[in-house]
């Protein structure tokens, strides 16, 4: 809700002596009704994400989309901080990383290097998540649930799910398919809000990216979510 204040509203009924005051009483309206656009825009085109264990932007918008502006980010968390200075929509459009027309040829259309933005799909709005550094890992037991939660409910043709190999450092090499090993790989899931597939990371330890696949049913879209972690 707009709340104006006396001299606004009396310049609303009045003959407008006063043009930039009008302006401003105008300009807050406008910045309303855009807001206002984009967060329907937003609930529009919900797609989904990985969020257990959380994709890069999920993360990053999970603990800062209501404190984005906190300069404390860049020390507690400065993968995020480059990656919201970098461009603010890859966070509040977390659920829209997802490249059309593939046809099942990720490896020929997604280059090493741009694994986590589905190569650079939109341009650059997601290029800051192929960057490599200490992003937020969440740990995990070798052998784990995954979750990827459907707002728009398309369904699945499938989930790919890659780890790294024992040995790659995420925080200082960028990710490439000769990095990755499938560990698992699903058939059909029906529309619903959450699609879940058992994972089996094997001897692994230490610091990984899972990778992971959706191939969404309604349409040709595939989704790319780079997931950091830490097995016990």
């Amino acid at each position: 809700m707009v709340v104006l204040n006396e001299e606004e509203r009396v310049a609303l009924i009045s003959v407008p002596a006063n043009k930039r005051l009008l302006g401003r009483v105008f300009a807050v309206f406008a910045v309303a009704a855009g807001l206002m656009a984009s967060l329907l825009t937003g609930i529009a085109d919900a797609h989904g994400s990985t969020t257990d264990p959380p994709s890069r932007n999920y993360g990053c918008w999970q603990r800062w989309g209501s404190d984005f502006q906190n300069p404390a980010m860049a020390q507690q968390d400065p993968m995020c901080w480059q990656a919201w200075q970098a461009d603010t929509n890859a966070m509040w459009n977390w659920n829209g990383l997802y490249r059309e027309g593939v046809a099942g040829n990720h490896q020929g259309v997604i280059p090493n290097g741009q694994l986590c933005s589905g190569g650079r799909t939109g341009g650059m709005r997601y290029a800051a998540l192929d960057n490599p550094g200490p992003w937020r890992a969440v740990t995990k037991p070798r052998q784990f649930t995954l979750t990827v939660t459907d707002q728009a409910r398309h369904g699945a043709d499938y989930l790919r799910v890659y780890v790294t190999r024992q040995g790659f450092d995420p925080t200082t090499q960028q990710l490439g398919w000769g990095n990755l090993e499938l560990v698992a790989s699903t058939g059909r899931y029906a529309p619903a809000g959450q699609y879940q597939v058992g994972v089996n990371a094997g001897s692994r330890t230490g610091r990984h990216i899972v990778y992971v696949i959706w191939q969404a049913s309604h349409s040709d879209q595939s989704y790319y979510f780079c997931n950091d972690v830490v097995f016990q």
